[in-house]
C-alpha cells in the first residue's frame, strides 16, 4: 500500500478505505510514516473532509493503537465529561467533584493547555503535591474509595492521537471537525465508561466559532459515542469571554474552590451545575434532567463537592489544606491593574485575547514541553454589563518580575471595549444534543 497514493486519493476527495485508514495510523504509531506524509494527509482531510463511515474508523484504529484502561471491576455508573476547550474553562474541578458527590463514578482524563486555552492537568498541578501521572492500579484504587479521580493520558492509551495530534498543532490543520472528533473519542473509547458528556465551547475563545460548526462536531462525537454503547450527552456553551473572571493556573483553582463554597461566579457555577447534572442523567441515578439539576445543587449548597473536592486532592498526593485556605497555593508576587480609559460599560472581552495575555505572562505554553508559571494570569475585575469610570481597574494581571507584562497590557487593552450602552443579556447555554 502506497502512502503518497493515499494522500491523492483523500487530495481528490475521494474516501478511503478502512484497510486504508488502518493502514495510515498504524505507520504513524510506529513511525513507519514519515512525518511529512503525515502531514500531508492531514492537510488533504482538512481541505476534504471525512464521511462519517471514516471518521468512525479513525476513531476506532486510533482507539486500537493502545491499550485500554479497564473499570469493569467498578460496577457503579462511570461517566466522564469532556471540554473541546475554552479560555478560563475551568468546570472540570467543580463538576466533578459535584458529580461524584451525587454517586457518579468519575474517571476522568484530561489535558494541557495549549494555545491560547488552558488545560486542566495544568491547573491541578498548581495544587502543592498533585498527582496527575498515576498508575492504572492506582486510578483504580482512588475510583473505588474516592469516586472520583483525575489523570492525564498515559503513554499507552491511544498513542496515535499523540502523533496526530502534535502534527495537526503545527501544521494548520487543528480546526478539522472529523480529525477533532477522532483524537477525542479515541481517547475516551480506550477508557471503559458507561457515559460521556460533552462541553463543546462556541466563540472567540473556542476553537468552534459558531454555532453550526459547534453542532455538527456535537453531532459527530455524539454519533461515534453511540455507536459505541456510551450514553452520549452534548451542550454547547458560550466562550466569547473567559469563564469566570479567573485565568491562569492557581487563581482558576482558586475560583473553583470559592465555587464550590457558592461563592465563585455565577456563570461558571451555572455552567458546571448543567454538565454535572447531565453526568448524574447518563449515569442514569435520575429519572430526569431537572431531577439531576435539583440531585447537583443540593450537592453544592449543602458543601457535598467541596468535601468531595478535599478528598480528591488528597488521595492524588496534593495538600488539603488549600481547601480551606487557598493561599496556599502559588501567587504571583506582583499584580498590576489596567484599568478603564473611558467610562460606560464593559460590553465585551475577547476571550483569545485574554488567554494570549495570560500566556505571555508564563501561565500557557506554545509547546508541549515548554514550562510554565503556576501562579502568574489575569483576574476580570468587571464583568460584561458592569459599569467603570475612567481610572477604575478593568482587569489585574498577576505578574513575576514584570515578565511579558507590557504585551500583556497591550492584549488586554485590545481585548475589552466599554461603551455607552449595557449589552444584552449573554447565553451561556447555547444548544444541547443527545
Amino acid at each position: 500500500m502506497s502512502v503518497v497514493d493515499l494522500i491523492r486519493k483523500k487530495r481528490d476527495g475521494k474516501a478511503l478505505k478502512p484497510s486504508e485508514i488502518r493502514f495510515l495510523v498504524r505507520g504513524a504509531t510506529t513511525g513507519e510514516i514519515p512525518t511529512y506524509q503525515l502531514s500531508a494527509w492531514l492537510m488533504a482531510v482538512l481541505l476534504r473532509g471525512m464521511s462519517s463511515d471514516e471518521t468512525d474508523t479513525l476513531t476506532q484504529a486510533m482507539t486500537d493503537s493502545g491499550s485500554r484502561l479497564d473499570l469493569s471491576t467498578i460496577t457503579a455508573p462511570k461517566v466522564d465529561k469532556h471540554s473541546t476547550g475554552g479560555v478560563g474553562d475551568k468546570t472540570s474541578p467543580v463538576l466533578a467533584p459535584l458529580a461524584a458527590a451525587c454517586g457518579v463514578v468519575v474517571p476522568m482524563m484530561s489535558g494541557r493547555g495549549l494555545g491560547h486555552t488552558g488545560g486542566t492537568l495544568d491547573k491541578l498541578e498548581s495544587i502543592p503535591g498533585f498527582q496527575t501521572d498515576l498508575a492504572p492500579e492506582e486510578t483504580l484504587r482512588i475510583l473505588d474509595t474516592v469516586g472520583c479521580c483525575l489523570i492525564g493520558q498515559t503513554k499507552m492509551l491511544a498513542p496515535a492521537d499523540r502523533v496526530l495530534y502534535a502534527l495537526r498543532d503545527v501544521t494548520a490543520t487543528v480546526e478539522s471537525i472529523p480529525l477533532i472528533a477522532a483524537s477525542i473519542m479515541s481517547k475516551k473509547l480506550a477508557v471503559d465508561l458507561d457515559g460521556l458528556v460533552l462541553d463543546v465551547t462556541v466563540g472567540l475563545g473556542a476553537f468552534m466559532k459558531n454555532v453550526s460548526e459547534a453542532r455538527e462536531l456535537a453531532d459527530r462525537l455524539v454519533a461515534i459515542g453511540e455507536a459505541s454503547g456510551l450514553r452520549m450527552r452534548a451542550v454547547l456553551t458560550a466562550m466569547d469571554t473567559p469563564r469566570g473572571r479567573a485565568v491562569g493556573n492557581a487563581l482558576e483553582i482558586a475560583e473553583c474552590i470559592a465555587t464550590l463554597r457558592g461563592e465563585g461566579p455565577k456563570d461558571l457555577e451555572a455552567v458546571s451545575v448543567e454538565l454535572a447534572a447531565r453526568m448524574v442523567e447518563a449515569a442514569g441515578l435520575e429519572t430526569s434532567l431537572e431531577a439531576s439539576r435539583g440531585r447537583v445543587r443540593s450537592a453544592l449548597k449543602g458543601g457535598d463537592g467541596l468535601e468531595k473536592l478535599r478528598e480528591i486532592v488528597e488521595a492524588q498526593g496534593g495538600d488539603p489544606r488549600v481547601i480551606d485556605n487557598p493561599r496556599r497555593l502559588p501567587t504571583a508576587p506582583s499584580v498590576e491593574p489596567v484599568t478603564a480609559t473611558r467610562p460606560g460599560y464593559l460590553t465585551a472581552v475577547d476571550a483569545e485575547l485574554i488567554g494570549r495575555a495570560t500566556n505571555v505572562l508564563g501561565a500557557g505554553r506554545d509547546q508541549l514541553d515548554q514550562m510554565i508559571d503556576h501562579a502568574v494570569g489575569a483576574v476580570m475585575k468587571v464583568t460584561l454589563g458592569e459599569s467603570v469610570r475612567v481610572g477604575d481597574p478593568v482587569v489585574d494581571l498577576h505578574h513575576r518580575n514584570a515578565h511579558g507584562l507590557d504585551e500583556a497590557r497591550q492584549l488586554i487593552s485590545q481585548a475589552v471595549r466599554i461603551d455607552d450602552v449595557p449589552p444584552a443579556t449573554a447565553t451561556l447555554i447555547l444548544d444541547t444534543v443527545a
